[in-house]
């Protein structure tokens, strides 16, 4: 062969066990030392960097899709002098070069990957490379073809202007791919529906206005993944002027379906499950970040709520209150001041008409709707002053005729709800919520299901089957958010075995995403198959979400490849309609920027890091708690640092990487909360 040809890896005879891992791959390889920079000096070759280590999976993922690849490894030969280092062998070279890619603004991580001058100076890097183009991200091949370019061609601009290369890499990518979507779409997407929202009264502009869940949750994470506190400002407003707004029941706890107005202040009337499940999450999601003493007693109200009035004899969630009673739409809620006056005396009268907008003439067609629009600063004292009143007269309500209550189960609306307690459980500390999630979960396993498929409907002992594709992924999530919270096992296994059915029974192979009907249900004109949300998240969007968290909590890279999947089919059509498929979008979030956490121990130090874990911001973060390193899964690419510690630890994966071992709360917290 003549040398242009010729390939010789020369890791052959490396004594550490990463570099001979690839002492088979098509690449020429060169173990670090003088002679490889004497061969980039030859050959006047730019000199690629590979750092990692024998346990790093995300190493290996990189190395199976591109350094296993005679294509790949063809170009990286033609354009490069390539160099793979064990970091564990020699942290001195990793340390140089990790904290070069820090200097360069990028998030360090392994498998690190840099590119050098021929002595050995750092020009550009970044960590895993997919093999093609995705999510923002160029394509490794791209890259390598780019940087060689601008080294030969534009040298200049490798010593006197790295940001210009990263940024050329960028546009490059986004060029080349206009459906893709990235951290950088995502961040303008959030930044054009800031802009859309009122500045005011929040939500968006005009009326009516509905909560907009996924939108909310949309804007927050904007702010977890860039530390802009003007999208939490934004999506805190909303929040806020919801939660003091007539669209609040404060008497009896929880949220009406939407305002009729542009202030929140008058609601239509009915309560709906799904409503609440939502707000009751976005509740807990923001009081991990911000600790608002509003958001926690709004929470504890509306469970308050759910178990009073909307949880069935069997321990489920009814559907809905109606918005009507007496024939009349909003009588049982609303008041007049004569009958506050009534009730609670004079003094306490006036106090109470202060706080919550209570006047002669109303303000909705003669008669008051509670708020706290105008007043939301109490002493501790009025505080509890105002809560007495409150029980007063939710006391004197309960007399009333009470709206109808549609007391059917449905098995979507209970999966938000449950997956909404158990992150509420965990996030205000409130174990008996995660009980009472453990209660409607078993409910819905059991009696809503035949031969371990799930049904749609349940009420009077009568279930209609089969279920939808938003009742699965809803029970999925509901399943995840009882696993991470309790660490049963048999939430997973659940987990699995129903995205297992889901996948054989609704998938659309021909189109991506998932039918909304059984392949073997009832045969209609058309399969339904939207990816749009609508007053609850589409299947899909929660599907996505499931898929990332269940790769994790298994460490079954086969769920990483469908998730892949999913998002190549569907994230061309998210980008035609970006505000109709958030919930999506809010799964795409999860996959490029959540942070993975993994608690390895037993006793109070690790009981201390795991309470901890779950009390992070739950929509951003993913928790596994293994008791000792041996339970992680086998390819979980937190096992092997964990088998090298002693006693209880935590590590903190973003990125396709692992920190080091963190052993105390304030440490954890501060890795994983960089942002927030």
């Amino acid at each position: 062969m003549t040398e242009a040809t010729s390939h010789t890896n020369r890791l052959a005879h490396a004594t550490s066990p990463y570099l001979l891992q690839h002492q088979h791959n098509p690449v020429d390889w060169w173990p670090w030392g003088p002679d490889a920079l004497a061969e980039a000096k030859r050959s006047n070759k730019p000199i690629l960097l590979s750092v990692g280590y024998a346990a790093c999976h995300w190493c290996h993922v990189m190395a199976h899709e591109s350094f296993e690849d005679d294509a790949t490894a063809a170009v990286m030969n033609e354009l490069f002098v390539s160099i793979k280092v064990d970091r564990e062998e020699r942290p001195d070279i990793d340390q140089i070069y990790m904290n070069a890619l820090h200097h360069l603004g990028e998030q360090g991580g392994w498998p690190l990957t840099m590119f050098l001058t021929p002595d050995g100076e750092p020009f550009w890097g970044g960590t895993y490379f997919p093999k093609t183009p995705q999510y923002g991200r160029a394509g490794f091949t791209d890259v390598l073809r780019t940087v060689s370019r601008l080294f030969h061609t534009e040298p200049h601009k490798i010593t006197q202007n790295r940001d210009a290369l990263v940024q050329r890499l960028a546009q490059r990518t986004q060029a080349s791919n206009p459906t893709d979507i990235g951290p950088t779409e995502l961040n303008n997407a959030a930044s054009s529906i800031a802009r859309a929202t009122d500045p005011i009264n929040g939500g968006l502009r005009g009326a009516p206005k509905f909560p907009q869940c996924a939108m909310l949750e949309f804007l927050w994470r904007a702010g977890a993944r860039t530390g802009d506190e003007r999208f939490f400002i934004t999506s805190n407003l909303a929040l806020t002027r919801i939660s003091h707004g007539g669209i609040y029941d404060h008497l009896g706890g929880g949220y009406a379906r939407y305002s009729v107005d542009d202030k929140w202040l008058v609601p239509h009337f009915e309560k709906m499950l799904y409503d609440n499940a939502q707000l009751l999450d976005l509740l807990a999601l923001d009081y991990a970040r911000s600790n608002n003493p509003l958001y926690r007693q709004r929470a504890a109200e509306t469970v308050g709520w759910l178990v009073r009035e909307m949880t069935t004899p069997e321990g489920a969630f009814a559907s809905s209150l109606d918005a009507d009673s007496e024939g009349e739409e909003g009588k049982f809620y609303v008041w007049s001041q004569s009958e506050i006056e009534q009730l609670l005396g004079s003094d306490d009268a006036t106090l109470f008409a202060a706080k919550y907008d209570v006047t002669r003439d109303g303000n909705f067609e003669g008669h008051t709707i509670l708020n706290r629009l105008l007043s939301d600063d109490d002493t501790p004292t009025e505080a509890e002053q105002l809560a007495a009143m409150r029980a007063i007269l939710l006391n004197a309500r309960a007399k009333r005729i009470r709206p109808g209550l549609d007391d059917k189960v449905l098995a979507d609306w209970n999966g938000l709800t449950i997956a909404a307690l158990a992150h509420a459980a965990s996030t205000f500390s409130e174990p008996q919520w995660l009980v009472i999630a453990r209660k409607a979960f078993d409910f819905m396993a059991t009696s809503m299901s035949r031969d371990g498929r799930l049904g749609h409907s349940w009420r009077a002992g009568q279930l209609l089957i089969p279920a939808l594709a938003s009742d699965y992924a809803a029970m999925i999530r509901a399943a995840l958010a009882l696993y991470e919270a309790s660490g049963e096992s048999r939430f997973l296994q659940q987990a699995v075995a129903w995205q297992r059915l889901l996948d054989k029974h609704y998938a659309d192979a021909e189109h991506g995403g998932y039918y909304l009907t059984a392949d073997d249900a009832e045969g209609l004109i058309v399969r339904p198959h939207s990816t749009v949300d609508d007053a609850i998240p589409n299947h899909v969007g929660l599907i996505a979400q499931n898929l990332v968290r269940l790769a994790t909590l298994t460490g079954d890279d086969a769920w990483r490849t469908q998730i892949d999947a999913l998002f190549g089919k569907l994230l061309p059509v998210a980008g035609e309609n970006i505000f109709g498929h958030l919930s999506l979008l809010n799964a795409l979030d999860l996959y490029l920027t959540g942070a993975e956490i993994v608690v390895v121990g037993e006793g109070t130090a690790a009981d201390a890091l795991l309470n901890a874990a779950r009390r992070l911001p739950h929509a951003t973060s993913i928790v596994l708690y293994a008791p000792r390193a041996g339970a992680l899964p086998a390819g979980h690419m937190a096992r092997a640092k964990a088998e090298a510690v002693q006693g209880a630890a935590a590590f903190v994966c973003r990125n396709q990487s692992c920190s080091l071992p963190v052993t105390n709360v304030a440490g954890l917290k501060e890795l994983v909360m960089l942002a927030l």
